[in-house]
Formats: structure tokens, sequence, C-alpha cells
């Protein structure tokens, strides 16, 4: 046989390969709503850029009679490839091959790829479309190459490459804490689910009725659970908006977000930050209309939007540059922060810090939610996460207080003693142990009971406390706890210039351990 009879060769087995589990599968995979895995890679990364690896991989052979089918690489595709000119690594698991179910060849296979990338220090991307641990193969397998294996090659890529998980399709059982380590989840409206245990394996253990879109749904897990960051329309939005959130994070750990030439002026001052903000402290509003306005072209790629409303967490960029955005959002109960609000404050710092993106914090909250509930629920185990995720940051972080910083919902929202290196006041801003009413009540409260006309006391000395500790945000800055009270139209420019001054920021007081212990 000469070289192009070989090369026909090739070329037909390649072709009978890439086919996955043949046209009546795709056929049912298409009439699901959902890509193939190979479509999906083809819209995800940049056109004609991927290049697999172990197209050729064979099932292992198991004993029984799904060893008389053929399962082109195992069920999985995996291969490197470029989005927007950068390079990643990915893996897509085959829903049209024995219902994209996970064996020992298969798990080498993702294991493999999963060194390469942090070998590469690129990112890591995850196609998930599962039926869960094939059967046949899971008992007589190694566990070296199976999902321990994956838990344990998450987490050695932690804080190291950006991993990413696009849950289009099922994933359940042991399966599902492999998104859960990983950085970012999106799921699919509809057509994705996530969960440890199937409906029917709630039925038997609870009597309860449960569909699996109820259970673990794309609505589900970004509403409720948290374990979803953003939600697609479709397979085709949900690659779009993995490129978009790429295009915000480095390769690495030691490598800057990119840069992109940004034609809105640094200097850009907006007339309307001077309206949005209720001069009443107890009104509210929006902070998407804050921070929409300082950051390029009004766009910002906000994270886990659904969750914790309370508090917005999320991507922009200033003059170019990637940059994290944490806020208090009044319009969701009045700006307090929850059990749920803090769990996702924490990791998004955590993350950012990971990966050298600055972070800026945007303060409007009169502190944490009180309630019963919160208090059982761990409320003070939960609000430490963040105290320490922010006292563990050593990225650059300024701080704007809006309106309200009171009581512990100052330190929450990144105060100086906590590592903030800048702190600027809008003339909004109100900052103090708690409101000037509130002080009042306490600080006067017997002499108010026992004046025959209390509230001509309290209306005096409430005067008296706002021309005094009350005088916000003055006695605040003059107290230094905070270092300039700025006009808010001058907001977005003194971010970029701020930014600038601290891009060589080090931390050079930090002693020496294995890492800290998180009050998880």
């Amino acid at each position: 046989m000469d070289m192009r009879a070989k090369l026909d060769e090739l070329a037909r087995r390649r072709a009978a390969l890439v086919q996955g589990g043949g046209a009546k599968e795709v056929e049912r995979q298409h009439q699901r709503g959902k890509l193939t895995a190979r479509e999906r890679i083809e819209k995800f990364l940049d056109p004609g850029s991927f290049v697999e690896l172990g197209l050729w991989a064979k099932s292992r052979p198991t004993g029984f009679d799904i060893d008389e089918r053929e399962l082109p690489g195992d069920g999985v595709i995996t291969g490197s490839g470029t989005v927007d000119g950068r390079t990643v690594y990915v893996y897509a698991q085959d829903f049209t091959i024995a219902g994209g179910t996970m064996a020992s060849t298969g798990g080498k296979k993702i294991l493999r790829i999963m060194r390469r990338a942090l070998d590469a220090r690129v990112p890591c991307i995850g196609l998930v479309d599962s039926g869960g641990v094939r059967v046949q193969d899971a008992v007589t397998r190694s566990m070296f190459d199976s999902y321990p294996a994956l838990f344990y090659a998450h987490t050695l890529a932690s804080g190291v490459i950006p991993q990413i998980t696009l849950m289009m399709g099922p994933c359940a059982a042991g399966a599902a804490y492999s998104p859960a380590l990983t950085d970012f989840v999106l799921m699919v409206r509809e057509t994705s689910t996530m969960y440890v245990a199937s409906p029917t394996l709630i039925k038997a253990a609870q009597f309860v009725e449960i569909d699996e879109q109820e259970l673990g749904g794309a609505q589900v897990h970004a509403t409720i659970s948290g374990c979803c960051d953003l939600v697609a329309e479709d397979d085709e939005d949900c690659l779009r908006q993995a490129r978009a959130l790429i295009s915000f994070l480095p390769a690495n750990n030691t490598d800057p977000a990119p840069v992109y030439q940004s034609d809105d002026d640094p200097n850009r001052r907006d007339e309307d930050l001077i309206d949005i903000v209720p001069t009443d402290a107890h009104e509210p509003y929006d902070m998407h209309a804050i921070i929409t306005r300082l950051v390029d072209n009004n766009y910002f790629f906000e994270i886990k939007p659904e969750y914790a409303p309370n508090m917005i967490t999320g991507f922009g960029r200033l003059d170019g540059h990637s940059v994290g955005f944490v806020a208090n959002n009044p319009q969701a109960l009045a700006g307090t922060i929850d059990i749920n609000a803090s769990d996702k404050e924490a990791r998004f710092i955590r993350f950012c810090d990971a990966f050298n993106i600055p972070l800026v914090f945007l303060v409007d909250t009169p502190a944490y939610l009180p309630g019963v509930d919160q208090e059982h629920g761990g409320i003070l185990r939960h609000g430490a996460k963040v105290l320490h995720a922010i006292s563990e940051a050593t990225v650059p972080m300024v701080t704007v207080y809006v309106r309200k910083a009171y009581g512990g919902g100052n330190q929450a929202m990144c105060s100086e003693p906590l590592g903030s290196d800048l702190l600027l006041a809008w003339p909004t801003a109100e900052l103090g142990l708690m409101s000037a009413e509130g002080a009042v009540a306490i600080i006067y409260r017997k002499e108010i009971a026992a004046a025959p006309n209390p509230d001509e006391v309290r209306a005096r000395r409430l005067e008296e406390y706002r021309a005094t500790f009350g005088k916000f945000p003055y006695h605040a800055a003059a107290m230094q706890w905070a270092d300039e009270i700025i006009d808010p139209r001058d907001t977005r420019p003194m971010l970029i210039n701020a930014l600038r001054g601290l891009a060589k920021k080090q931390k050079s007081d930090r002693p020496w351990k294995k890492h800290g212990n998180i009050p998880l």
C-alpha cells in the first residue's frame, strides 16, 4: 500500500470517527434543542483553530455487551484551540455516543487535557452533557481515571488557571461535583440539569414528586442554590457568553488580563451620576445604573445576576483593563448583606484576587440583614468569609461610598483596615456605626423617654448630632474614614487614575503560611 492509499484509509477512518453516534443520534440531539459536541466546539473556538487530541482512543473492554458497540473517542472530544486568538484547552462530552457517559478511556482523555492546560498555563473549558457514569465500565474501573481523579485535578488547577464549565445537558450524582469545583458554571435554560440525587431517588427516599428541571434546572441553580453563574437561552447563547467571560480573564495567575484598546475617554464625566442616587437614604435605586456609567462603553458583565440580587458582582473595563466590581443594590433587601450575598461576594473576591484582577467596591448598605433565620443560618460564619476574603486579597482595591455604610456593612465592603487602597465618598455618603436617627434613639433614650415632649427632644438631639458626629460625610472624612469627598461625575476618571497608580502594588507584610482557614 503506497502513501496515497494510506492517506485515503486515514481519511476514511477519521470521517467515520467524527460522525459521533451516527446520523440518528445527531438528529435526536438536535430534536432536544441541543448542538452536538463537535458543533459546540466549532462555534466556541475561533474558526479552524481546533486541534483534536485523542480522536483515536478506544473504549476499555468491560466484558459486557457494550463492548460490541462502536464508541468513537469513548464519548468525549478533547483538544485545544483559540478564543479571540488566545489558547484554551477544551473537553466536550458527546451525548450522541452512549449518552455521553463517563468511562475509563474518556476519563483519561479529560485528565490529560486538564494536565496539559495546567502545564501550558491556559484556561480549561468543559462542555458537559452526560448521562453520568457508564455502569458497565465503572464496575471494574480504576479510581485513577474517574471522577475522584478529576476532583483532584480541578483542585490543583484552582487559582492557577481559569476553569469554566458549560453545562449543556444533564450532569448527575458524583459527576456534578466536577463543575462545582470550577470557577464558573454556565447553564442552558430548559435543557441542562445538575443534581446529586435524581428525582427517582428523592421519591424513593422522601416520597416527594419533582421533575428534573424543578430539582436541578438552570433557573433553580441561578436563583436558589447559587451553583450557576450565568443562564443561557440556548447552546449558542451559552457559547457566546463563555467567550465574553474569557475576554475579561488572564490565561493564568501570573499573566495580566488582556487589555483592550478603548475608545471611551478615560477622563469622561457622566452628568447622569448626579441624579441617580436619592438624597433620602430610605429611597431605593438601581446600582447597575451607576456601574454601567463608570465602565468602558457601558458594558458590564454580571456574574450571578439572579442570585442574591442585593449584592452585585461582575466584570467591567476601565480604560481597557479588566476590573471586578462588588456593589450593594438598594433595590433588593435595601442593600443589606445576607447569607447568600456574603457567599457570592466572598467567592468573587477570591477569584479576582487569585487572578490579579483589581476590585472596585460601590457601597450603599445599612449593614447585615437582621433576622432569626439569618442568625440560625450562620450569618456570622458566612459574613466572616467576606472579611477573610477581603483581608486576604492583595490586588488593588478602591472603595467608593455612594450612600450608606453602617456598622459591619462598612467592613464587609472593604474599609481601609481590611485592605482598601483608596476611600472615595460621594456627598450622599453616610459613614458611621448607624444612621443618625438610630444613634440618637440609643444615646438619648432615657432623656427622650423622660421628656414631657419626646418628639421635640428627639428633633433637637437629632439636629445636634447631625451637626457633629452625624455630619455626613464630613465627619467621616475628618476621622479619615474617607480619603476624599468627590463629585460623582469624577468617579470614572478617579478610579482609572487610582488603578494606574496601584498597578504595581505589592503586599510585603504577609507571614508565610500554607493557606488560611477561611470560615467555610
